[in-house]
C-alpha cells in the first residue's frame, strides 16, 4: 500500500473547502456569541475513565482508546465533547448559575456513524447548563436555527421533536430485563410493529398499548392531539406531551414534526430530544436535546440542554462560496511597493504578488484587481 493513502473515511481537506470549513466555523463561533455563549476548548485525548464517565457503551465504543507514555495510563481521543463541557461546568468553572458554553474542534470515531460519513468530525457545539426550564430549551432550539440560516442553509428545514420521558414513562414498572428493553427500544427505531407485539407480550396491557401505539405516532402537530387521546393520561406523560406542544409554537414559524418512537441517543437524553433536517443532507445537519444526568458522575447533577452539528457535513450541503477577492501585484523591490503592499494588508485585503514565471496560475483567489506603478507611486486598479 502507498505510505501517502489515508486511513478509510479519513481525508485530506484542500484549500476551496478548508477555506469554507474555516469561515463557516468563524461564523457558527460568532452566532453563538451572539447569544452569551462563551468558547472552551477541551483537549482532543483525556484518560478514559475520565472521558467515558457516564457516557454508555455507544460513546465506548466509537473512542479510539491508546496508552499515555508518559504514566502508563489509557487515553481516549474524545468521539464526543459534550461530557468534557459537562466536566468543566462541574469541576473548573463550578457557577451557582447558568454557564452557556459553546465549542468547535474535531471529534474522532473509530466507525463511521452511517454511510460515506467522516471519522474525523468538526464538532460545533452550543450548551446551556444550570436551567431546568422550557426558555433553555426554546433558546437553545433558536440558536441551532440561526446557526443554520447564517451558515447559509438556503432550503427549507423540519425541526423534528420527541421526548425521550414518553418512552420512560411507558416502561417505568416494567418488570423485565436490560436485553428486551434493548430490544423493544430497537423495534421502536425501526418501527417494527411485529417485533414490538413479540418483544411486549409479557408487559402491563397500558404499557404494551402505549409503545404498539407509539410506532404510528410521527407527523404534524395533530400527533400530539392523538397521543394525548391514546397514551396512558398520567402526569409525566401530560407534561411531555404539552412542552412539545409549547416549544412547537415558540420556534417562530420553523417548519415543525413530531416522531415519538424516535429513540436516537435514548440512553443520553433525559427529555426533549430534536433533528433538525433539510434537502440534501443524508440525515439531520443538527442534533441535541435536554440531557440533566451529564454531569452527575462529575459530582454536580445539574440541569443541561444543548445540540451539535458537524462542520464538515454542513459545508457539503452549502453552495460552493465564490473565490476571495484579491490584488494581484508585481513581485518586485520597487521603491514604495512593499510599503503599499504592507498597508493594503493591514486594512484586510489579500494581496497575491506573482512570482516571476508564474504570472498565469490558477489559484485560490480571484484577482480581480493589480498594483500598477503611476509615477513614483502605486495604485490599485481594476482587471
Amino acid at each position: 500500500m502507498s505510505a501517502w493513502v489515508l486511513p478509510d473515511h479519513i481525508a485530506d481537506v484542500l484549500p476551496s473547502e478548508a477555506r469554507h470549513i474555516e469561515e463557516l466555523r468563524r461564523q457558527l463561533l460568532d452566532t453563538a456569541r451572539g447569544y452569551g455563549y462563551e468558547l472552551v476548548m477541551p483537549p482532543l485525548l483525556e484518560h478514559l475513565e475520565s472521558l467515558l464517565s457516564g457516557t454508555g457503551e455507544a460513546l465506548d465504543l466509537q473512542t479510539f482508546k491508546l496508552v499515555d507514555q508518559l504514566s502508563g495510563r489509557s487515553m481516549g481521543l474524545r468521539a464526543d465533547t459534550t461530557p468534557q463541557v459537562a466536566r468543566i461546568d462541574a469541576h473548573l468553572l463550578n457557577r451557582l448559575g447558568v454557564a452557556r458554553l459553546c465549542y468547535c474542534g474535531p471529534v474522532v470515531h473509530t466507525r463511521p456513524d452511517r454511510p460515506h460519513a467522516t471519522r474525523e468530525p468538526l464538532q460545533f457545539g452550543a450548551e446551556i447548563y444550570g436551567h431546568g426550564g422550557l426558555e433553555a430549551d426554546t433558546e437553545v432550539l433558536r440558536l441551532a436555527l440561526d446557526c443554520l440560516r447564517a451558515s447559509g442553509v438556503r432550503n427549507p428545514v423540519i425541526v423534528d421533536l420527541a421526548d425521550a420521558r414518553i418512552v420512560r414513562t411507558l416502561l417505568a414498572g416494567v418488570p423485565v430485563d436490560a436485553e428486551v428493553i434493548a430490544r423493544v427500544h430497537t423495534a421502536l427505531a425501526a418501527k417494527d410493529a411485529s417485533g414490538l407485539r413479540e418483544f411486549t407480550a409479557d408487559f402491563p396491557a397500558a404499557s404494551r398499548e402505549g409503545l404498539l401505539a407509539l410506532v404510528r405516532l410521527y407527523g404534524d402537530a395533530a400527533v400530539l392531539d392523538e397521543a394525548a387521546r391514546v397514551l396512558p393520561d398520567t402526569g409525566g406523560m401530560r407534561q411531555a406531551l404539552a412542552d412539545l406542544k409549547q416549544l412547537a409554537q415558540r420556534l417562530d414559524g420553523a417548519r415543525v414534526s413530531f416522531d415519538l418512537a424516535d429513540l436516537r441517543g435514548y440512553a443520553y437524553y433525559s427529555g426533549m430530544r430534536f433533528g433538525i433536517y433539510t434537502d440534501g443532507a443524508s440525515d439531520a445537519l443538527v442534533r441535541g436535546g435536554r440531557y440533566d444526568e451529564v454531569g452527575a458522575v462529575f459530582g454536580r447533577n445539574r440541569p443541561a440542554v444543548g445540540f451539535s452539528l458537524d462542520v464538515r457535513e454542513l459545508v457539503g450541503v452549502l453552495p460552493v462560496r465564490p473565490l476571495r477577492a484579491a490584488i494581484r501585484a508585481p513581485w518586485s523591490d520597487a521603491p514604495g511597493l512593499g510599503e503599499t503592499i504592507a498597508a493594503l494588508r493591514s486594512k484586510g485585503e489579500t494581496v497575491v504578488c506573482v512570482l516571476p514565471g508564474h504570472e498565469s496560475e490558477i489559484d485560490e483567489f480571484h484577482c480581480d484587481r493589480e498594483l500598477i506603478a503611476q509615477g513614483e507611486q502605486w495604485k490599485v486598479q481594476a482587471i
